[in-house]
């Protein structure tokens, strides 16, 4: 069987790394237009109709343009955007976050990808809020570093021209980043976390961290336990990994070029305090790695079909 794909965007960062890992797939071919056809409404309707999925990597506004074009029953959507991850009738597209996710995900019509930092944060927090580890009125903060890549073409012609002023910046300083209404919603938590991100000057990966004072939380846990639930969560998964976490530094270029994400559960049982830390490629499990095993797990492939473990 092959199925039809059309990305919308695809001339985007992602779209391209979608389309990488979709080259040379004898189940899939893809609906594709030159840079004229492309801009003309009339054909990119035909397409988003013709098409057995649609990946959308569009900005937000014009990724729920593109779903309100879309008439044909047939056609199934996943958005790369983050128009649609707290909407209500899309499928959240994280496999491994539930135990049922992946099947829900089979059968969705619409499924909304998952933002790189918060598939960080929500690999690392939903199984603890889950097992009763973490309350779900706990105040949470997350840091996280991104590579430039994530912030699309202009960001990457600032930093590859040299015309960025520094290595590395902090930002979303208002505390009201698009990511965290998603965090909230999909770990099951009451408030908001404080979300604390940055970029630096290197093209993907990413380190995202949520520090967690185990001697504070109701039911006090050792490291250990902490790591035990996060094993048992993705135990079996091709592509979510816990590591030991009694290394002496972590990288942002661990898992940069795979499509894996990488967990470990940092810290001191002595004081009770832990770093739980993910690592990831924000173009690839944070990303287009995702969009490619939504695509997979939809069509009834292998999910990990042309990912890099």
């Amino acid at each position: 069987m092959s199925a039809s794909v059309f990305i919308d965007g695809g001339h985007g960062t992602t779209g391209l790394e979608i389309a990488e890992r979709l080259a040379g797939r004898d189940d899939v071919s893809l609906i594709m237009l030159d840079d004229a056809r492309r801009k003309d409404t009339a054909a990119r309707t035909e397409a988003l109709n013709d098409a057995d999925f649609v990946i959308l990597c569009l900005p937000d506004d014009a990724a729920r343009a593109a779903v309100g074009m879309i008439a044909s029953a047939k056609t199934r959507v996943i958005d790369a955007s983050s128009a649609h991850r707290v909407a209500e009738g899309w499928i959240y597209g994280f496999a491994e976050l539930e135990p049922d996710q992946q099947s829900a995900i089979a059968a969705a019509p619409r499924v909304s990808n998952p933002g790189c930092y918060p598939t960080g944060f929500l690999a690392l927090v939903r199984p603890l809020v889950r097992a009763g580890l973490i309350p779900a009125d706990w105040p949470l903060s997350v840091n996280a570093l991104s590579g430039y890549s994530g912030g699309g073409k202009a960001m990457i012609a600032e930093f590859e021209s040299g015309e960025s002023p520094t290595r590395a910046r902090v930002y979303g300083l208002d505390l009201a980043h698009k990511h965290i209404a998603e965090m909230r919603q999909h770990a099951g938590i009451d408030h908001l976390p404080i979300f604390q991100p940055a970029v630096a000057d290197t093209y993907r990966g990413m380190i995202v961290e949520v520090p967690l004072p185990l001697h504070a939380l109701p039911q006090r846990s050792a490291l250990a336990q902490v790591e035990a639930v996060l094993r048992e969560a993705y135990a079996g998964s091709p592509l979510v990994r816990v590591a030991p976490g009694d290394v002496k530094f972590v990288r942002i270029e661990d898992d940069a070029g795979t499509d894996r994400l990488t967990l470990r559960v940092c810290g001191n049982d002595a004081t009770g305090q832990a770093r739980l830390i993910a690592t990831l490629d924000n173009l690839g499990k944070g990303a287009a790695g995702a969009a490619v095993q939504n695509l997979n797990i939809m069509a009834g492939f292998d999910p990990v079909a042309g990912l890099t473990l």
